[in-house]
């Protein structure tokens, strides 16, 4: 590469010049070199130019979820459905103590100590627990319930639930793997059929 070529010959016959000799034509066509302007300054004199790629990418609106996206299971009903609007949800993380006096459906999801009275629905969810009294038409249990319960018409205890204390029912559907401890009694229809 760097070496003379030793018996390099043109395509006429002639013999070519060594690379050591520089020809006066070639030296006309080279641009001078010019010195760094500055001490350690490489870089060159004009920077690239940018390409005009731009790809196309697709923008997504954000999806904002709504209370029935998150609680499929849990349908809400026609607007202005007096039911909803005295549904009351605890959820997970929160703990509430008192006395509900006007609720027609409360769901437990978290932890409450309280006094249930004039509801038509208690649910307590897998991740729930009631303690204190509770006096229902319809008592659906999936977590922890301890204390007085009087479910009027139906009491559904889920797999996994568990009821320990003082439980009245008009009808009780235990699945397997729920648990029922403490006084249990049937309470009479009209009729006087139990």
């Amino acid at each position: 590469m760097f070496g003379k070529k030793k018996d390099a010959t043109n395509a006429d016959g002639t013999k070519s010049a060594d690379d050591d000799e520089i020809k006066a034509e070639d030296m006309a066509s080279a641009p001078p070199l010019k010195p760094f302007s500055r001490k350690g300054s490489h870089a060159p004199a004009k920077p690239p130019t940018a390409t005009s790629f731009q790809p196309e990418i697709p923008r997504h609106k954000p999806e904002i979820p709504s209370s029935l996206a998150r609680r499929p299971d849990r349908a809400l009903g026609p607007v202005g459905n007096e039911f909803d609007a005295k549904r009351l949800v605890v959820g997970r993380d929160i703990q509430l103590s008192g006395e509900i006096t006007a609720c027609d459906k409360l769901v437990v999801e978290g932890r409450v100590e309280v006094i249930l009275s004039n509801a038509r629905v208690i649910e307590v969810a897998p991740t729930g627990h009631f303690t204190g009294t509770a006096e229902v038409d319809e008592a659906d249990i999936s977590g922890r319930y301890d204390g007085d319960l009087i479910a009027r018409e139906k009491l559904i205890v889920r797999a996994g639930g568990h009821i320990k204390g003082k439980v009245s029912y008009g009808r009780i559907v235990i699945e397997s793997g729920g648990e029922v401890s403490g006084d249990m009694q049937t309470l009479e229809t009209p009729d006087g059929d139990a």
